[in-house]
């Protein structure tokens, strides 16, 4: 079994601490870096060692906060905090704080208050903790259904073409304006009607497929219009011919589902609590506090 030295717990209120820092987001306390097993010099000239330090100045004064970590599988005793008193009283000028998962015996609290020690417990979050205290859950996990619903998708088109248009058409030749539009993609061909004035593409008519053919069905279909004074022309007006209507094949694919669970417990990095006033925070990876 794998012997618990508290580096690990060290490590992770160090963490906890930091992103409590960035989150604040004051200017004066920008880029305060968190530091893990501190070594101090007391007034007798003895290094003092500390799980987790960091220090700021604001308005000329140096303020040092240092934490005292636990990681124990009972509560902590009063003479923890005793020893705790005794091996910062040579260094003046600290903020005390004392962190542990489990929280703190009785008599704790008021010797704690006797010297000013903010006592916290900081530990990975449970499910009791995305319920607030008078019962209300809270989002733990969010299950996404994404329905992805494709147009249908026009496979084949045959233009009919006006043959009164096409006989006052002389020199006109048609195989070479359908193979001039067999190579232009359905988004830079275009119906238009000189009357209405109204004029789509085929990428535009596969859109509209769906809201044209009543009860439409999954799969492939043909589908046919009567049109007046209509031309089919390319995007710049070069390639033109008058048509009556069309007649068109298409593929109607079922949408695809897919299914994305949001995890917000996974994105916990842990929790912070006030042993006095009961407070606590939730920290996250990303960096929020809630």
């Amino acid at each position: 079994m794998k012997k618990n030295t508290g580096k690990e717990y060290e490590e992770f209120v160090g963490a906890i601490q930091q992103s409590l820092l960035n989150a604040e987001e004051m200017s004066h306390l920008k880029n305060i870096l968190v530091e893990v097993n501190k070594k101090i010099e007391d007034r007798n000239g003895i290094l003092r060692q500390f799980d987790v330090y960091w220090e700021f100045n604001y308005g000329g004064y140096d303020y040092k906060t240092v934490i005292e970590c636990k990681d124990y599988t009972s509560t902590v005793t009063i003479d923890k905090i005793d020893a705790f008193i005794g091996k910062t009283q040579d260094i003046p000028g600290l903020r005390l704080i004392y962190a542990t998962k489990t929280g703190y015996q009785s008599g704790t609290k008021k010797k704690a208050e006797q010297y000013k020690i903010d006592l916290l417990i900081i530990r990975e979050g449970i499910d009791d903790d995305w319920t607030t205290p008078d019962g209300t859950p809270l989002v733990k996990s969010i299950n996404l259904n994404i329905i992805a619903q494709s147009p249908p998708k026009i496979t084949s088109f045959y233009p009919f073409i006006d043959s009164s248009w096409l006989k006052s058409q002389s020199g006109l030749n048609i195989e070479d304006i359908n193979n001039n539009f067999n190579n232009i993609l359905n988004n830079e061909v275009f119906i238009s009607n000189q009357v209405t004035g109204i004029r789509y593409s085929l990428y535009d008519l596969a859109n509209s497929l769906a809201d044209k053919i009543p009860d439409i069905k999954y799969g492939n279909g043909t589908y046919s219009e009567t049109l007046s004074n209509s031309y089919l022309e390319s995007a710049d007006g070069e390639l033109k011919i008058r048509i009556i209507g069309y007649k068109l094949n298409y593929q109607y694919s079922e949408p695809t589902v897919s299914t994305s669970v949001i995890d917000y417990s996974k994105e916990l990095l842990g929790i912070v609590q006030n042993y006095s006033s009961g407070n606590k925070q939730m920290i996250f990876k990303d960096g929020q506090v809630k």
